[in-house]
């Protein structure tokens, strides 16, 4: 991309996620054309390419073929593959998170984005929101960090969920909140306390999980993470406590649409200075890693120190 070209940006997914957020925060970003969409059931690209009016591919690598970015909003183990693959054919990658669900396809995407030179951004969306991203930046900034706490209670799974979510994100049911929420909750905790060290994992009701973590800067934290909260419990909050006294990180999110753009102008930026994102494909890989971990620490019953340290 070139300072005076418009970025020519793909989509590829069709659910929920795509026609809600990705499909309109492109459509709306000023900045960007969206020229194209794919997906696995073709009618539905093409549904969706007709509400935003552009064209539907049948060979994703014809869209990549057409892009200077693409934009992805399908399940992880089908993200990573193809992100490598787009990676491969010279587009910048704007991911949603999780980046992979196993490590190795996380560290392929990182490879081929490497060997590309391609600019990535990873959508965890409160390192988007303006009102969270700027608590976040402050209190990394701050020293003298003791310990930290992310809840992340979702009733997605509970009477009155959202029906239409629930049925076209088969992984969430099947790998639960460790692997949808956990990734939100760890990418406001490291930016301040640091990379994770060692960690233990607990199951608790329904897919709840309780992750103790170890810093590298010598702080350690909890995160509690949940799909299937009773809907009058559900609610996020993060607290650190340190040398500066107790915070809270402030309530609110942002609307998604908004956040979205937020990460498209972080990848367009990225693309044109070569200065990696806060939130790229490496930090996505970590996440990856620090959630298999967790994953290994659940099935072995006890703590599973982080490799590659």
């Amino acid at each position: 991309m070139t300072s005076t070209d418009t970025p020519r940006f793909g989509l590829v997914g069709t659910g929920s996620w795509a026609r809600r957020t990705y499909g309109p925060a492109l459509q709306a970003h000023k900045g960007v054309d969206l020229v194209g969409v794919w997906g696995r059931r073709p009618d539905a690209a093409a549904e969706l390419a007709a509400a935003h009016a552009t064209t539907a591919y049948d060979d994703v690598d014809a869209l990549f073929a057409a892009c200077d970015a693409v934009a992805f909003a399908v399940p992880p183990d089908v993200q990573a593959p193809l992100a490598a693959r787009a990676a491969a054919a010279g587009c910048h990658l704007l991911l949603d998170k999780p980046l992979a669900l196993d490590p190795d396809a996380g560290r392929a995407v990182v490879a081929a984005a490497d060997a590309a030179g391609v600019a990535s951004a990873v959508f965890c969306t409160l390192r988007y929101a303006p009102v969270t991203a700027e608590w976040i930046a402050r209190q990394a900034a701050a020293e003298g960090w003791y310990t930290g706490r992310a809840d992340w209670f979702g009733a997605l799974y509970t009477p009155g969920d959202d029906a239409e979510v629930r049925a076209t994100s088969p992984w969430r049911a099947e790998r639960g909140a460790l692997w949808d929420v956990g990734p939100h909750a760890l990418s406001v905790l490291l930016p301040v306390l640091g990379d994770v060290e060692a960690l233990t994992a607990r199951r608790g009701p329904g897919d709840t999980v309780h992750l103790v973590l170890r810093h590298a800067s010598g702080a350690s934290s909890t995160a509690a993470l949940s799909l299937t909260t009773p809907p009058a419990a559900a609610g996020i909050a993060v607290e650190l406590r340190g040398a500066e006294g107790l915070v809270s990180m402030p309530t609110g999110t942002g609307v998604a649409q908004e956040c979205l753009s937020v990460a498209i102008d972080a990848l367009l930026e990225s693309a044109r200075t070569g200065v990696p994102a806060a939130c790229d494909a490496r930090f996505g890989l970590r996440l990856t890693e620090i959630l298999a971990a967790a994953e290994t620490s659940l099935e072995s019953g006890g703590a599973e120190p982080l490799l590659g340290e």
